[in-house]
């Protein structure tokens, strides 16, 4: 009985294995930098927005983190769109690579921007909404321009 559940477990993870996105793929490795983009700016902006105490330390180090990933998802958009896999980008990234790219570095001013709001102690959540939102707004043209939903 118990090799009965162990064949069906495995079974189950070989098929949920099937039909996804390579993680190694330049797909895979961008999905995943923007689903850790977006853990943390809603981090953040929870903080912010009182859903999550406001911890000084943990914002700035956040704020940082954030800029970092920032700096990363646009290395994984190669020339041309890659044929297998579903993909939420528009065909407009690969046909307006100067456009993408200027959403791409504005979204990087608005994440440096925060990191310099966030640098000097003590941190006043008031004083950090402007900048936050600034990322939050970045993210949103990109995405209104670029991401099919």
């Amino acid at each position: 009985m118990k090799r009965k559940y162990v064949s069906l477990a495995v079974l189950a993870l070989l098929l949920s294995g099937c039909g996804g996105v390579d993680p190694n793929s330049p797909q895979g490795q961008r999905q995943t930098i923007f689903k850790e983009m977006l853990k943390q700016s809603e981090d953040l902006g929870g903080m912010l927005r009182g859903r999550l105490p406001f911890n000084e330390q943990a914002f700035a180090a956040g704020a940082i983190n954030l800029d970092q990933l920032t700096r990363t998802p646009w290395q994984h958009f190669p020339q041309v769109r890659e044929e297998e896999g579903e993909t939420r980008a528009k065909d407009d990234v690969w046909q307006r690579q100067a456009r993408f790219q200027e959403l791409a570095r504005a979204m990087e001013a608005s994440t440096a921007a925060l990191v310099l709001a966030s640098a000097t102690p003590p941190l006043k959540p008031h004083k950090l909404v402007d900048p936050m939102q600034r990322v939050e707004d970045s993210c949103k043209a990109c995405h209104e321009e670029f991401r099919a939903y």
